[in-house]
């Protein structure tokens, strides 16, 4: 199962349960106070999911690694087509 129908199967679940509850359909009488808070319970969660990813984000770009081998190979490769094309008669 991929990563995005593990997600939909999750918030199908979420997400019918969330109805079941605020619409009724169980038959369940739920106090006032529960209520209130189940209505916005899914603008809850996307702000939520929102922040955690935004943070994630930030958190990969803050420990993201640098390749400096890799960088110097790049740098010694462009130097090499830049004197090949420059012995070709290319200038820069």
């Amino acid at each position: 199962m991929t990563k995005l129908a593990q997600w939909l199967w999750g918030l199908a679940l979420l997400g019918s349960t969330w109805a079941a509850l605020t619409m009724g359909a169980l038959g369940l009488e739920l106090p006032s106070s529960c209520r209130e808070v189940l209505w916005p319970l899914p603008a809850y969660l996307l702000v939520s999911a929102g922040c955690y990813a935004l943070g994630t984000v930030g958190y990969r770009v803050a420990t993201f690694h640098d390749c400096e081998d890799a960088a110097r190979e790049l740098q010694s490769q462009i130097q090499e087509a830049r004197a090949d094309l420059a012995r070709r008669g290319m200038r820069f």
